[in-house]
């Protein structure tokens, strides 16, 4: 019986032949990172245990994004705690504010992860970075602190769950249609503790910040990691990054045998998808956006580690150039990396969506959890780009949160409730 990528790449990390689903390992870990809310946990048991080194100061990476610039004296504090430690022990891979960006945006584009690598990361959207098969899942603060000590961690090989996606999808369908479609199906625990592994033509045909987004929402469904094989796409996205990944890249690409065993298989039929939102309070409550249209909104939040990449901007964009955020309605951007700014800037997007009247934020994750920069009140609504609408996820627990592509985002913040991009006469296609 052959293996799949996900047991081939762990197998790697353990020094094992192969590995099988249930079976625990020690798998060595190529990068271990954490942020401003999950660092100071870690560094506190690293300290408690005393620890006096880790394992390798260019091997983790220190992200302060949840609450930066500081919205407050205590976030001031956390902050600090990162950077003192980053400091001491001499950490390569610290990014504070300038330099700072949402960390699983920021990351892959820095060239800090390669194809085959083993990623942790003390925040559960870690497994974003399955989108350049590698393995990558979210761990515990003890778990970080030790793999920052140790440089590896102890893992349970999950099973693996296919997702086969034929056809090709409307103009309108983006990766994160095709994933709040699949939460919808198997409901939020219905991959627990298994790989996603994302295949088919309909993948294939996504582009590189589609499969970012689908590989970040794993978690969504319960997943303990996403992952999306090695293609000319993958090949393509590396080559434009700093030399770091690429060099790593060579005898760390893997794919899944034919004969892989998996926990089960599902085929999904990427033409028959409609523009999607999930209603509150759960990423599984999925709807069409088109049948939403009674649902009035208070706010559109664009952007976060699930679609802040520059591809998300454009798609907003393409619906926004021309027309204007409906006067009841606030629209925030929250752009992944300082080079995302900077690439808006450059070909015209960010002026696009200033003079349709969105707000353009510095890089930070502060509204997508109800920390800053676009809180919500109660009774308020949003339809966001970001990746959970749990009750109180963005503020008030009287709120609502609709999660929805930029595309439909877009369109909702034109319309003033949830809107599809036909009935704000957008022209077909957009920005793919």
């Amino acid at each position: 019986m052959g293996s799949t990528i996900t047991e081939k790449i762990l197998a790697r990390a353990s020094g094992l032949d192969e590995v099988k689903p249930g079976q625990i390992i020690e798998a060595r870990v190529d990068l271990v990172l954490a942020n401003d809310i999950t660092a100071p946990l870690g560094i506190a048991e690293f300290e408690k245990a005393g620890f006096s080194k880790v394992f390798d100061p260019a091997r983790i990476a220190l992200v302060p994004d949840h609450f930066t610039p500081n919205k407050d004296i205590k976030a001031a504090g956390q902050a600090k705690k990162v950077r003192e430690f980053a400091r001491k022990h001499q950490i390569v891979n610290y990014f504070e504010v300038g330099r700072v960006g949402i960390e699983h945006v920021l990351l892959p584009d820095a060239g800090m992860v390669a194809p085959g690598d083993v990623v942790i990361g003390a925040d559960s959207h870690t497994c974003t970075y399955g989108a350049v098969a590698a393995f990558s899942t979210g761990v515990g603060s003890t778990d970080f602190a030790a793999a920052m000590a140790w440089g590896h961690v102890w893992l349970r090989v999950p099973e693996t769950f296919k997702f086969v996606y034929s056809g090709t999808p409307s103009p309108w369908v983006t990766g994160k249609d095709l994933m709040l479609h699949t939460i919808g199906l198997i409901g939020v625990d219905g991959a627990l503790y298994q790989a996603m592994e994302f295949t088919g033509p309909a993948i294939e045909a996504l582009s590189m910040d589609e499969r970012f987004s689908m590989c970040n929402m794993a978690i969504e469904a319960g997943g303990k990691s996403g992952i999306v094989g090695f293609d000319e796409k993958t090949t393509r996205y590396l080559q434009s990054r700093p030399d770091g990944s690429r060099a790593r890249t060579a005898g760390q690409v893997f794919a899944s045998d034919r004969d892989a065993e998996y926990s089960r298989v599902l085929e999904i039929d990427a033409a028959a998808v409609q523009p999607t939102v999930s209603k509150p309070h759960l990423p599984s409550n999925t709807a069409a956006a088109a049948d939403c249209a009674d649902i009035t909104v208070d706010q559109v939040v664009i952007g976060s580690c699930t679609n802040g990449r520059l591809h998300d901007l454009h798609q907003a964009a393409s619906i926004l150039a021309g027309r204007k955020v409906h006067p009841d309605v606030r629209c925030i951007i929250l752009p992944g990396t300082q080079d995302v700014c900077l690439e808006a800037i450059a070909d015209g997007t960010m002026q696009t969506l200033i003079e349709a009247g969105c707000a353009f934020s510095t890089p930070t994750c502060g509204a997508c959890l109800g920390g800053h920069m676009g809180v919500l009140a109660e009774g308020e609504r949003a339809v966001a780009t970001t990746n959970r609408n749990f009750v109180g996820r963005m503020g008030h627990t009287g709120s609502e949160v609709y999660l929805a592509s930029p595309y439909v985002a877009a369109a909702s913040a034109i319309a003033g409730h949830i809107a599809t991009p036909e009935e704000v006469g957008a022209a077909k296609g957009g920005s793919r």
